[in-house]
């Protein structure tokens, strides 16, 4: 997909279009993860969680509606109490000691503490009139996508749509690749993450939190393309945007002395190809269909809105009582650099 400089412009103009996109502050910082390790605390790497505040670490799959649980949010709409999160990135220095990597608000949202812009789409990121009809997720919805484990470029390509983008400014959006750039970005590394867009229309989850939902049997959600049989169901798009500001790594002389990359996830990944996200849906109602039916660019009649301030406010205390921003011969979680294929 290529993003022309007037496309870059269009996405970030409020006009007529009709996109719903919308920034989410930090929640919190924690080794915790109710999706892939319920229950378990510390989990096995750090994650950025953003959202309701009814994040817990069991998040009890019985509990369908956490909207109810929720008493605020850290998104722009007040009504989303879902949860969204991914890893977190790192800076492998020259001396093999590890730095975390602190994230930004994407353009036209200043102010927002770190976060990262969350996109519901009908008719894929660059058709601005989002005039198809989709199901919106309903209480009870969880789903995950990308493989930890990945360490080749073949690995990564089961999962369509999980890049980076190396940024010459703020809304650079190309080229896009599967692995880490190679060479400092001078505004940052941007991760996109694309979630599957076909449901099974039966389960709310499944146990890899994966095999309920689907990719277009040809083509591409962008394109129209047809939902298989098994997944019929057409539903959003779920894209989450993550700037990290890796422009105070810049240096060359701090790089690792063997010319590798020096960015690594919170759980020791080293080539990009693990990168991951999860959601667990919480929008109040019928809230997230009312919006998809009437589609709607940043300020939306159909929802309610709050300001920056209170999106901040929202947080969640860490549980794991953790240094995560000291510079550590280790991941938290002592995990390392890894590029070994497994």
């Amino acid at each position: 997909m290529k993003c022309t400089p007037a496309v870059a412009l269009a996405l970030l103009a409020p006009a007529a279009n009709a996109l719903l996109r919308f920034p989410c502050a930090q929640l919190l910082i924690d080794r915790r993860d109710p999706l892939v390790n319920p229950g378990q605390s510390p989990s096995p790497h750090l994650h950025q969680i953003l959202g309701g505040n009814a994040f817990n670490t069991t998040m009890d799959p019985s509990v369908a509606d956490i909207s109810k649980a929720a008493t605020c949010t850290s998104c722009q709409f007040s009504e989303d109490t879902s949860n969204y999160w991914t890893a977190v990135l790192y800076f492998k220095a020259k001396n093999g000691t590890y730095k975390r990597v602190p994230q930004i608000p994407n353009s036209g949202f200043d102010g927002v503490n770190g976060g990262m812009t969350v996109y519901y789409m009908q008719d894929g990121l660059y058709n601005f009139q989002q005039t198809s009809k989709v199901t919106a997720f309903q209480p009870g919805f969880r789903m995950y996508i990308g493989d930890v484990n990945a360490r080749t470029r073949e690995q990564a390509e089961r999962f369509r749509q999980l890049t980076y983008t190396c940024l010459d400014n703020i809304n650079t959006r190309d080229p896009q690749t599967l692995d880490f750039p190679t060479v400092p970005c001078k505004a940052g590394i941007m991760t996109a993450l694309r979630f599957p867009t076909c449901w099974d229309g039966k389960n709310l989850d499944s146990p890899d939190h994966m095999a309920h939902m689907a990719y277009p049997e040809s083509g591409t959600f962008e394109s129209g393309g047809p939902c298989p049989a098994t997944h019929p169901v057409r539903m959003s798009q779920l894209f989450y945007e993550v700037i990290w500001d890796t422009t105070q790594f810049n240096n060359k002389a701090d790089w690792p002395e063997d010319g590798s990359q020096p960015f690594v996830w919170s759980f020791g990944d080293g080539t990009g190809y693990a990168n991951h996200g999860d959601y667990i849906f919480g929008w109040q109602g019928d809230a997230l269909q009312r919006a998809l039916d009437a589609p709607c660019y940043i300020n939306c009649p159909t929802l309610k809105s709050q300001d920056v301030a209170a999106m901040n406010k929202c947080t969640v205390e860490r549980e794991v009582k953790e240094d995560i921003d000291s510079w550590s011969t280790t991941l938290p979680g002592g995990h390392v650099a890894n590029y070994v294929k497994r």
